[in-house]
């Protein structure tokens, strides 16, 4: 509504049309970010959980700590990573969204997710993308069913959040931050463009965040 906004003021401005003040009653401003991430002991409850023979919660699971794990790359960021994006220990890609290179050393713990589906992910790293025609329409549907099958994991871990790949992002901005990670290297981190917008995803850190720091600060008193 804010482009299309922005769109009808040039317009107007080029006397392409009247103003006819058709934004006056609609809403358009930016509203609070939802908090969405977890805290870091609810991540390890999703990372040890018995999920039994399950493979679909089990590739769900999977594919939330991977994100975790590289930084909260976005599940499309992940669904085209090529064989040839790790090359000597380091994975390298290009955000979609941006376009901005970034580079991630490889850890045990994503081999280790890799290496469950060597057999099925063809010439990409994980099996998201599975044949050369629709690719886009097979990203979304795995996001579909990834987010839905997250929703049980959570209720199995026995975590109270509304689990999705987008909070996996979220996630390690905000325990990254709570380490006392610089805002500028977890925005690097995240390849954001600015640090605004990563003020944006740490907006709603947990309280309890907060509470120790103002503890913290009144104890200096």
């Amino acid at each position: 509504m804010r482009i299309l906004r922005a769109a009808y003021n040039r317009a107007v401005a080029k006397g392409l049309t009247k103003q006819r003040k058709p934004f006056t009653s609609v809403y358009t401003g930016v509203d609070k970010t939802y908090k969405r991430a977890l805290a870091f002991t609810d991540v390890r409850r999703i990372k040890t959980v018995d999920l039994g023979a399950d493979s679909m919660l089990n590739f769900a699971r999977n594919m939330f700590l991977f994100s975790f794990y590289t930084r909260g790359m976005s599940f499309v960021d992940m669904a085209y990573l090529d064989k040839k994006n790790l090359q000597n220990g380091v994975l390298t890609y290009y955000r979609r969204k941006t376009g901005q290179k970034l580079c991630i050393k490889w850890e045990k713990c994503m081999q280790e997710i890799i290496d469950k589906y060597k057999s099925t992910a063809g010439n990409y790293l994980l099996p998201i993308i599975k044949i050369d025609n629709d690719e886009r329409k097979q990203y979304i549907n795995a996001l579909h069913l990834v987010n839905s099958k997250l929703k049980l994991v959570a209720e199995k871990a026995g975590v109270n959040a509304m689990l999705t790949m987008y909070v996996a992002r979220h996630s390690w901005a905000s325990i990254a931050r709570s380490q006392n990670v610089p805002l500028a290297v977890i925005s690097e981190g995240m390849g954001h463009g600015s640090e605004k917008t990563t003020r944006i995803y740490l907006a709603s850190l947990d309280n309890s965040v907060i509470d120790k720091a103002n503890g913290k600060i009144l104890r200096m008193l």
